[in-house]
């Protein structure tokens, strides 16, 4: 049985599902698959969706589908209407209106608030001892890290103070998700939290429905 999780970047296509079976494994009885497709993009994400999802969903290996989930960083995309100006407004805006789209019980929206990034900021001491000490505050509560700077550019400001070179997704993202405990993001990223939860709630439900 698997999840087929829908991402929009490379990062998260690297290191992803390794990063959330790391969580989901230890509380399950039964193996289970994290498939990632990745998009070019936002964009290409945001309009690709339904047609995808139902693909899988409705395709000849559903019976082996757990569930299909979006991820989508927050930050970044520029779909939201102009009256929705605050995290929960575009939160609940955004989801409702991918899921809308699809409308198929198997597929769920998720947002990483404000980037995947923020699940980082949650355990300093997976970053080099120069950039640990600018993350005292925001490893409190890593989605406060908002649109004004959010979690990349943020980062971005300090490897480029600290070291003389930016922060870099595809490098220092992924070798960094290697080192964060997803127990550690999970406590302290209450969006994550809903994910995974939901996750784990699926995967849970299959196994009982199939009898182990």
């Amino acid at each position: 049985m698997k999840f087929i999780l829908f991402v929009e970047g490379y990062t998260e296509r690297d290191v992803m599902a390794q990063f959330l079976k790391r969580w989901l494994d230890p509380r399950l009885q039964q193996n289970i698959a994290v498939k990632l497709v990745r998009f070019e993009g936002w964009p290409e994400m945001v309009k690709d969706i339904p047609k995808k999802a139902l693909m899988y969903l409705e395709g000849p290996e559903n019976q082996d589908i757990i569930s299909v989930v979006g991820l989508l960083d927050l930050y970044g995309p520029t779909f939201y209407p102009m009256s929705k100006n605050n995290v929960q407004e575009r939160l609940d805006w955004a989801k409702h209106e991918i899921e809308s789209k699809v409308q198929h019980e198997k597929f769920k929206m998720f947002f990483a608030v404000h980037e995947v990034e923020a699940w980082l900021l949650s355990q300093p001491d997976i970053f080099p001892k120069e950039i640990q000490k600018h993350l005292k505050e925001e490893s409190k509560n890593p989605e406060n890290v908002d649109f004004d700077e959010p979690p990349a550019k943020f980062l971005d400001k300090i490897f480029m103070k600290e070291t003389k070179r930016g922060y870099k997704k595809t490098v220092h993202g992924s070798q960094l998700f290697r080192k964060l405990d997803p127990n550690t993001a999970y406590s302290k990223c209450p969006n994550l939290k809903k994910m995974l939860d939901y996750m784990l709630e699926e995967a849970q439900k299959c196994h009982n429905k199939t009898g182990g």
